[in-house]
């Protein structure tokens, strides 16, 4: 028996650098599961873009013309144009700098981690699967780091987290930690099936989209010391 056929994970480019944006593509169209969908020069098309093509992760350069890729990752994810979309859609943010604010703030409004654009063909392509499965491009220990270095805030905590229970609030911090649900089900005595089902519950208690978002909850909430 044929193992069922997979759609490729769409993908589309939005850099201001027409050879980098080339490179790229390159790279991504030579991979059986990936294809590339579009391509734009800068933030306000590469939005339209988003909408039109309906992608499944979106390679975002922070620094472009017209509209920068945090104001662009931010219209991306604003409530109206998420309700609009047939699909979920992740967004990796592309930087030349390590650990850049930027980048933190495009996390805050809905980006799955960044990339320094020196980054291998190897390492981006792992990247582009990871955050199509949900799951983030940057470890917490390096968004520790963009918090330490004056990012940081500790907003109080609302009140969806009160309905939260005692091992969901123990696995919302494994997950802020970083911890796989292999692992968190080796360190709570659980199933993965169940440490998953939790992991559901807290993202839709607190109206989370993935993963990250619970990392940046813990972080902005002062749950991670």
């Amino acid at each position: 028996m044929s193992s069922p056929v997979t759609d490729p994970i769409r993908v589309l480019l939005i850099d201001d650098q027409e050879l980098f944006r080339s490179g790229v593509a390159f790279t991504v169209d030579a991979q059986p599961d990936m294809v590339v969908v579009g391509q734009a020069g800068n933030g306000r098309d590469g939005v339209a873009l988003v909408q039109h093509t309906q992608p499944d992760v979106v390679l975002m350069d922070i620094r472009m013309p017209e509209m920068d890729g945090v104001e662009a990752t931010r219209q991306i994810f604003a409530p109206g144009a998420a309700a609009r979309r047939t699909r979920p859609v992740r967004v990796i943010v592309l930087t030349t700098f390590n650990l850049d604010e930027r980048a933190a703030t495009a996390i805050r409004y809905g980006a799955s981690g960044f990339l320094l654009k020196d980054a291998t063909p190897d390492f981006l392509r792992a990247a582009i699967r990871t955050v199509h499965g949900g799951s983030a491009v940057l470890a917490p220990d390096d968004l520790q780091a963009l918090f330490d270095g004056g990012f940081r805030r500790s907003a109080p905590l609302p009140p969806a987290y009160e309905t939260l229970t005692v091992k969901e609030r123990e696995i919302l911090d494994a997950v802020s930690r970083g911890l796989s649900n292999t692992e968190i089900s080796q360190s709570v005595f659980l199933s993965e099936s169940t440490v998953k089902t939790h992991v559901g519950a807290i993202l839709r208690k607190l109206g989370l989209r993935d993963r990250v978002q619970i990392v940046v909850f813990a972080h902005e909430h002062g749950l991670r010391r």
